[in-house]
C-alpha cells in the first residue's frame, strides 16, 4: 500500500502550477491539483492573454486613424465592445479546454474546490483530505481593493475584462502595469481616461527615463494623470459614480478601475499554521529551489516573493520538477529576466535601471539613449516616438540594462535579453550590422554616450 495518495499535490492551477504537474507526471510521479475556478490562472483566463487580446483590438484604432496618410480611404468605424468581450470569452473558453485536454493526457488527477493545507503532507480540498510526499502551493495573486466608502462600486482587473460596452469616462487608481494598460486599451477604445496617483510616480520601479517617455506620450494622447490624489469615497448618482478627494474636489465617471496591487492568494490556506514562512504581505519565502521553511512544501509563482511575471513561474515550476524527479537539478537564474508592459506606446524592459546600476555597481556607469519619431508614424503624422536606452558597466563595457517605450518594444527587447543573458557588450552591440529600416537597429547605432549630470 502506497505511503502517500499523491506523489505531488498542487494548489493551483495556473500556468506555473500545470506546468509542474504536467512535468512532474511525465516523469512518473503521481499527481493532483486542485482549482477552485478554471484551470489557466491569471495569465491565461485574468491577464496576459485578455488583456493583449483587448490590447490588440483599441490598437486597431490608431492604424485606422493612420489609414489615411497611406492613401487609405476608410468609411465611418465603430467598436462593439461586448462583441469583442464575447469573441475573447470564447477564446478563453477554448484556452481553458486545451488546458484541462493537458492535464488529463498526461495523468494528473483534477480537483475541484479551493485547498488547504493541514500538516507538512496533507490538503484538504472541499472537506475531503489527500495526502501528499510533496506539496506545491502555486496560488497566484489577486486584485487589492482599498478600505474607503464605496469601493465596491468600483471593479478590478478581473471584471474589467468582462465588460458588455465601453464606459465614456473611466477613473484608473493606480500607476503600475496594470494601470497603464488598461489605460490604453479604454483610451485607444473611444473612454476618456482619467488616472489618478497617490504619488506622481508611474510604473514606479521602472527606469525613469522609461516612466518620463511613457508619461509624455500618454499625456499627448489624452489622457489625465491627476498626481497626489487620493479617493476618500465614491457614490452612486445617478447611472455615474461621484468620486470625492482628499482635497474637496469631486468629479464624475462611469466606471471605476482599482489597479491598486495584488496581493499574493494565501490566505486561509493553512500555511502559517503548518510553519511555512510568509512575509508581511503574504507572499511565501522560497529559498533558490522553491522550498519553504517547511521541507516537503514548496512555492512557485505571483504567490511567493519572487518576479511576479507567467514566464518565470513556468520555469521554477520546471526546474523544480527536474530536480526533484527526473535527477536534474536545476537553480533558475532570476537575473537579466525581460519583461513588457503594454502600455500605449509599450515597454520592454531587461536588467538594471540606471538608479540600480549606479547603486549596485562599483564603478562608473555610462548611459545611451536616444528618441526618434519612427518611419511608420512620418506619413501618418502621428507625433508618438520611440525612446530606447542603454546602461553600460564602464570597467567591462558589459551592457546590464536595456530599456524601449515605443511600437514593438516588447517584441524587440526579448531579442535584446538574449544578448544581455550571454554576456554582450556594448561593442558587440556597436558592431552588429543593424536590418535598416527598423526601429530596432537603433540598438547598434547608438556611439554618443552621455555625459553624467
Amino acid at each position: 500500500m502506497a505511503e502517500y495518495d499523491f506523489d505531488l499535490f498542487s494548489l493551483g492551477a495556473g500556468s506555473g502550477g500545470v506546468a509542474a504537474s504536467r512535468r512532474a507526471a511525465s516523469y512518473g510521479a503521481k499527481v493532483a491539483i486542485c482549482e477552485s475556478t478554471r484551470v489557466g490562472g491569471t495569465c491565461v483566463l485574468r491577464g496576459c492573454v485578455p488583456k493583449k487580446l483587448f490590447w490588440y483590438a483599441s490598437h486597431l484604432a490608431k492604424d485606422l486613424r493612420d489609414a489615411p496618410g497611406y492613401g487609405w480611404s476608410i468609411g465611418a468605424s465603430t467598436l462593439d465592445w461586448g462583441k469583442l468581450t464575447a469573441t475573447i470569452n470564447a477564446e478563453l473558453d477554448r484556452l481553458n479546454g486545451i488546458y484541462l485536454g493537458m492535464l488529463d493526457r498526461a495523468g494528473v488527477t483534477l480537483i475541484e474546490g479551493r485547498g488547504k493545507v493541514i500538516d507538512a503532507h496533507t490538503v484538504e480540498v472541499d472537506g475531503k483530505r489527500y495526502t501528499a510526499r510533496r506539496i506545491l502551493v502555486a496560488t497566484g495573486g489577486w486584485p487589492e481593493v482599498p478600505s474607503i466608502p464605496g469601493a465596491e462600486l468600483g471593479m478590478t482587473s478581473n471584471e474589467a475584462l468582462d465588460l458588455e460596452r465601453l464606459p465614456k469616462r473611466i477613473a484608473i487608481v493606480g500607476g503600475g502595469y496594470i494601470a497603464v494598460e488598461f489605460a490604453g486599451i479604454f483610451g485607444c477604445g473611444g473612454a476618456d481616461v482619467t488616472m489618478v496617483l497617490r504619488s506622481d510616480v508611474i510604473l514606479r520601479g521602472f527606469d525613469v527615463d522609461v516612466r518620463s517617455a511613457l508619461r509624455d506620450e500618454m499625456v499627448g494622447q489624452g489622457i489625465e494623470i491627476k498626481d497626489n490624489t487620493q479617493i476618500e469615497s465614491i457614490e452612486k448618482h445617478g447611472d455615474a459614480l461621484r468620486l470625492r478627494f482628499a482635497d474637496g474636489a469631486e468629479q464624475e465617471v462611469d466606471a471605476v478601475l482599482w489597479a491598486t496591487g495584488r496581493a499574493p492568494n494565501t490566505a486561509n490556506i493553512g500555511l502559517e499554521e503548518v510553519g511555512v514562512r510568509v512575509d508581511a504581505r503574504g507572499a511565501v519565502e522560497v529559498d533558490s529551489w522553491s522550498c519553504t521553511s517547511v521541507p516537503s512544501i514548496f512555492a512557485i509563482g505571483d504567490c511567493t516573493t519572487r518576479v511576479q511575471l507567467t514566464p518565470v513561474a513556468i520555469a521554477d515550476g520546471r526546474a523544480l520538477v527536474q530536480t526533484l524527479y527526473n535527477n536534474n537539478p536545476i537553480e533558475v537564474d532570476h537575473e537579466n529576466i525581460a519583461t513588457a508592459v503594454f502600455s500605449d506606446p509599450p515597454v520592454g524592459t531587461v536588467g538594471l535601471t540606471e538608479a540600480e546600476a549606479r547603486a549596485s555597481i562599483d564603478g562608473e556607469v555610462d548611459i545611451y539613449r536616444t528618441s526618434f519619431r519612427p518611419m511608420k508614424h512620418v506619413l501618418a503624422d502621428r507625433k508618438e516616438r520611440v525612446m530606447m536606452k542603454l546602461i553600460v558597466e564602464r570597467e567591462t563595457d558589459r551592457v546590464v540594462g536595456a530599456h524601449m517605450v515605443g511600437m514593438d518594444a516588447p517584441e524587440i527587447v526579448q531579442a535584446v535579453g538574449i544578448a544581455m543573458k550571454a554576456g554582450a557588450t556594448k561593442r558587440h552591440f556597436d558592431t552588429t550590422v543593424g536590418i535598416h529600416p527598423t526601429s530596432a537597429e537603433e540598438f547598434t547605432t547608438m556611439f554618443e554616450r552621455l555625459e553624467p549630470v
